[in-house]
């Protein structure tokens, strides 16, 4: 009689319509027996009082691995330092030998008025181009061909210079 009653469970369990069903009343009637408790003598489950965990042993790990996220952390940036350190000298060394003694930060100041620094800057009405907003007609006279904007940055800087030496700065009216 179990072997009947268990394969016509299976059976409508099979059946899409009587399996809501099924499994309500199979979830349903543990609960609640359990709810009920009965008159013997054991305990109702219940939900006591939470207890710590311990999380010594878990620590030491723990520590350990934030300490080498650190150290690894700090070791990318002294490098991201080291590489600025040397980017900034390798600049400093282009600009050692500009032409008529023009300073770096005379140029950075023209740089920063005429174009904020972009050396692929344009003029709205295309004439001026590049970081110092040279016109084709200084570019070329400076030495420079094609495109000023599209020329190298220590290009535009090096022109920029020999055009401060040679006229100072009355070819940049507002910035110079």
């Amino acid at each position: 009689m179990g072997a009947a009653r268990t394969l016509t469970v299976s059976r409508l369990l099979t059946k899409r319509k009587q399996f809501t069903s099924i499994l309500l009343l199979l979830l349903v009637f543990p609960a609640a027996a359990l709810a009920a408790g009965g008159s013997d003598s054991t305990p109702a489950p219940s939900i006591g009082p939470a207890q710590v965990v311990p999380i010594a042993p878990l620590q030491r790990p723990v520590d350990r691995f934030q300490r080498v996220v650190k150290t690894i952390a700090a070791e990318i940036k002294a490098e991201e330092r080291a590489l600025a350190r040397k980017r900034e000298r390798e600049r400093e060394e282009a600009f050692a030998d500009l032409p008529g003694g023009v300073s770096l930060s005379t140029l950075e100041a023209i740089a920063s008025c005429e174009s904020g620094g972009d050396p692929t800057a344009v003029s709205s009405d295309g004439t001026y181009r590049g970081k110092y907003q040279f016109d084709y007609g200084t570019w070329e006279s400076m030495g420079g061909s094609g495109d000023p904007a599209a020329a190298p940055e220590a290009e535009q800087d090096y022109r920029a210079a020999l055009l401060y030496a040679q006229s100072g700065s009355s070819p940049w009216p507002v910035c110079g």
